[in-house]
């Protein structure tokens, strides 16, 4: 403790899991101080002003069904913020079909669309295969022609690797396990229902996904321009870039896990090698402001086909048309790269003209249509890659950190597939764990 005899609380990071982390401690009383590396609080839920336009780091949109993180996001902007209804479709060799593609078949090819069906219909007069990994899954839940044509080509570019190498830890209710009768309808009918786990959503009206945050930004104590570089577990000692040593009692990370661990003294080799093993993707946000503000009707598409370097691309001006100029749209293009299978072999500025000329193809972009801003951002850690070697290596990793004291949170400190408001919640139970230490 502190020379006032106060328990000295330090949060590493300041996105929705350190925010978590800090907004659990308000509510015992307790303060805490959150340093971050950036020179602007958010982490990845941070919004950027790019040219008159706001661009989040990857499309950011409140769906929780959380009731409290709901109405605490929509009290920070006190009821100013779109609901939007989700409108969410994919690209296939030219055809477009409304997400999920399974319930939602009619229009794609009549000899592929009998191949699914009949696959579909197969897979269940069997018993149910042992599953071991996502493309097992896949093929038991949908049969192996829709598995291999749609979800493990999706895999491929957006988790950088295959199906086969993948657990199935990370899809809970991420891909829909439709009846017979749903994909049947989906085949026959131009409207089918809209079974997606995502119906509705809430956007900030105005300043992009990080207006939520920003009441918790202004009630936490966050010091920016603080990069670590050392962790002293033993006395309890941090060390930055800039000189900086703070003495903690009690420490909650939210920093990805394979920056951390090399940075604390005395980690087993087995565990530094666990935390290497860790993967997660790389993604490059192409940014587009462009002056036509009818772009596309949809939140956001899923691109399949190679010959588009993108996976998904998002519209933000239909999540709150005050994230553009008037008479503009924007588009946000992700294309996933990882250091374990799929380097970033180029500079992110050399990807802009290949997005721009497949956004054409895919007929979003005309060719007359003026482009204001090309923009190009890298996040270094996206999404969680559930490989073969992450539930050992994870296992290893967070078993030293209990052991030495150090909290985790968030989705680069549980390494998991958390969606915004599962990190606010990460953040909220890691400060639960100090405290409950402590009363032990």
């Amino acid at each position: 403790m502190g020379a006032d005899g106060v328990r000295r609380f330090v949060i590493l990071g300041s996105g929705m899991g350190a925010l978590g982390a800090a907004h659990r401690l308000q509510a015992e009383g307790l303060s805490s101080v959150l340093y971050d590396r950036s020179d602007h609080a958010g982490g990845h839920t941070s919004s950027h002003p790019v040219g008159g336009f706001i661009f989040d780091e990857g499309p950011h949109v409140s769906f929780t069904k959380n009731e409290r993180i709901r109405d605490l996001l929509l009290a920070n902007v006190g009821g100013r913020y779109e609901r939007v209804q989700a409108a969410i479709d994919n690209y296939w060799q030219g055809h477009w079909a409304r997400h999920p593609v399974i319930t939602n078949l009619r229009g794609l090819p009549a000899d592929l669309v009998v191949k699914i069906i009949a696959d579909f219909v197969a897979i269940r007069q069997h018993p149910l295969p042992e599953i071991r990994t996502y493309e097992d899954w896949l093929v038991a839940g949908y049969g192996r022609t829709y598995a291999e044509t749609f979800p493990m080509q999706y895999t491929r570019k957006y988790h950088t690797t295959e199906a086969a190498n993948l657990t199935t830890d990370w899809v809970g209710p991420r891909l829909y396990q439709a009846k017979l009768d749903e994909v049947l309808t989906g085949a026959l009918v131009a409207e089918p229902p809209n079974i997606h786990y995502v119906q509705d959503y809430r956007y900030p009206k105005q300043n992009g996904f990080e207006e939520f945050l920003r009441p918790f930004h202004a009630r936490s104590d966050i010091r920016l321009g603080h990069r670590l570089v050392r962790v002293e577990p033993k006395a309890r000692v941090l060390h930055f870039a800039n000189r900086v040593q703070v003495p903690y009692d009690y420490l909650v990370s939210s920093i990805p896990l394979p920056d951390l661990i090399p940075l604390i003294d005395g980690v087993p080799r087995d565990v530094r090698e666990a935390a290497s093993q860790l993967a997660c993707t790389t993604v490059v946000l192409v940014n587009l402001g462009v002056r036509r503000p009818d772009l596309s009707s949809m939140s956001w598409t899923y691109f399949y086909d190679d010959e588009f370097p993108f996976s998904r691309v998002s519209f933000p001006r239909n999540m709150s048309p005050h994230t553009c100029p008037e008479g503009t749209g924007s588009i946000q293009s992700e294309l996933y790269f990882s250091k374990k299978y799929r380097p970033l072999a180029q500079p992110p500025e050399a990807l802009v003209e290949p997005t721009i000329q497949g956004l054409r193809r895919a007929g979003i972009l005309r060719p007359d249509d003026e482009i204001v801003v090309r923009h190009t951002q890298v996040v270094e850690y996206a999404n969680i890659i559930f490989d073969l070697d992450r539930t050992a290596a994870l296992r290893t990793v967070h078993g030293f950190l209990d052991d030495i004291g150090v909290g985790y949170c968030g989705r680069y400190g549980e390494w998991g597939y958390l969606w915004t408001d599962e990190a606010f919640v990460s953040g909220e139970n890691a400060v639960e764990r100090a405290l409950s230490r402590t009363a032990a």
